[in-house]
């Protein structure tokens, strides 16, 4: 029996539970997470380890897909979206974005520290990473520019990310708000800039990166692995960079409450 009652009608959603309006949720059954499953010294390794498993599993479409969050100082207002992975190595993990008007970009300029969230729904996984970032240098972001489709690269030089974009006629451009206002939700802008960017290079292959434009480098404080278990009783592991002398650091590995 419920602990308090809840005036289920007030709610717009209330204890929704996969494709049912109401319910209980479903249980976590697919695995266990013990401290000798994990690497002993490095989030690094443990993480390209489980990446590895979600890709090869046939079971998670875009196992790169993670959740981007950042937060404003001093308001401490924090804003996410989805991105995806582009590279793992050595020092951290990389994602590829606008960092010209986009609102993680004014985030990071009062605050370098961002997380990232993976959940891998059908491995019942999730990884948690917390640290500062940090620019890629221009020569290190066209390497990975390079590698998209021409729309692709045209669409990083046209949009100016985040930025409002009017109707026709709305905004003193000199229209009048009539019929092209009404049939136009603020698209057109967003065209117009593409066409200029498809001109400017027009016929050119070797299209460069913007300077507004490259990879952000999360260099992980803290990764932690979830494994769902039974009754919310989950599996969490969590790696801590622990001080050293010098530019040597060591990783701390806890076990953490569900």
């Amino acid at each position: 029996m419920a602990l308090h009652s809840a005036d289920v009608k007030s709610k717009l959603i209330f204890a929704p539970a996969g494709q049912e309006a109401h319910g209980q949720a479903e249980q976590f059954t697919k695995g266990i997470l013990t401290r000798s499953d994990l690497d002993p010294t490095s989030p690094i390794r443990q993480f390209h380890k489980w990446f590895a498993t979600a890709q090869q599993s046939g079971l998670i479409a875009h196992p790169e897909t993670c959740c981007l969050s950042t937060a404003s100082l001093p308001s401490g207002r924090v804003s996410s979206r989805m991105v995806y992975l582009k590279e793992l190595d050595a020092q951290g993990f990389v994602i590829y974005s606008n960092f010209g008007t986009s609102k993680k970009s004014q985030d990071l300029a009062t605050n370098p520290w961002a997380s990232l969230t993976f959940w891998w729904e059908d491995l019942e996984r999730q990884v948690r990473v917390e640290g500062q970032a940090s620019r890629l240098t221009r020569e290190e972001s066209q390497k990975y520019f390079d590698t998209r489709v021409r729309g692709s690269r045209i669409g990083a030089w046209a949009s100016r990310q985040s930025q409002v974009l009017r109707p026709a006629g709305d905004g003193g451009d000199g229209g009048d708000g009539g019929d092209d206002s009404e049939k136009d939700d603020g698209r057109k802008v967003l065209d117009e800039w593409v066409n200029e960017a498809e001109k400017r290079f027009e016929g050119d292959e070797n299209i460069p990166v913007p300077e507004f434009w490259g990879g952000l480098r999360i260099i992980p404080e803290s990764v932690e692995f979830w494994q769902g278990r039974q009754n919310r009783l989950h599996d969490r592991f969590v790696y801590h960079k622990a001080p050293t002398d010098g530019d040597v650091h060591e990783w701390k590995l806890e076990r953490l409450s569900p």
